[in-house]
């Protein structure tokens, strides 16, 4: 068991840590074909994310990045949920890590007043999606996304949520 999680703002010092985690969940995990290039928000996490009321967290656990979670404002009240990953060994209920990243971007959301938060995802996040909808993310087909959420060529399953 890790001796403590911490859920704190994005830094530059995580850069490559960051990068390296999503990037071998992306492939090795899921096999997606997607590289850093084809994912320049992560060359620039702090102009890309930390404006506006946008934000990008990261989990630390005995000093190193194991999940990110970002929101990107995407104008009107509304968000994109963006970027989040897991270590493979960190994830589910055990450690709760996805779920502190995700109460955290909700806290950081209604303090921000955002109205609504899109999100895609692959088909292939089964678990995902599944983490998604039990935190009341609803399927949305891809034609009612507002024409400012960012959609990502490997994304097909989309959702919303609905901040009350």
């Amino acid at each position: 068991m890790p001796s403590e999680i911490k859920i704190t703002y994005y830094s530059a010092k995580y850069q490559k840590e960051i990068s390296d985690l999503i990037i071998s969940i992306q492939r090795s995990e899921f096999g997606i074909a997607i590289t850093m290039e084809d994912q320049p928000d992560l060359k620039e996490i702090s102009s890309f994310y930390q404006i506006r009321n946008g934000n990008f967290w990261i989990a630390i656990v005995d000093g190193a990045v194991m999940g990110t979670i970002a929101l990107l404002d995407i104008g009107n009240g509304r968000g994109a949920l963006r970027k989040m990953f897991v270590h493979k060994n960190y994830r589910g209920k055990e450690f709760g890590v996805g779920q502190k990243l995700l109460d955290t971007l909700m806290v950081w959301a209604r303090e921000k007043d955002y109205e609504e938060i899109f999100l895609g995802t692959t088909e292939k996040f089964i678990a995902a999606q599944r983490f998604y909808e039990k935190n009341g993310f609803r399927e949305v087909q891809k034609e009612i996304l507002p024409s400012e959420f960012p959609r990502m060529a490997v994304d097909n399953k989309f959702y919303k949520y609905l901040i009350l």
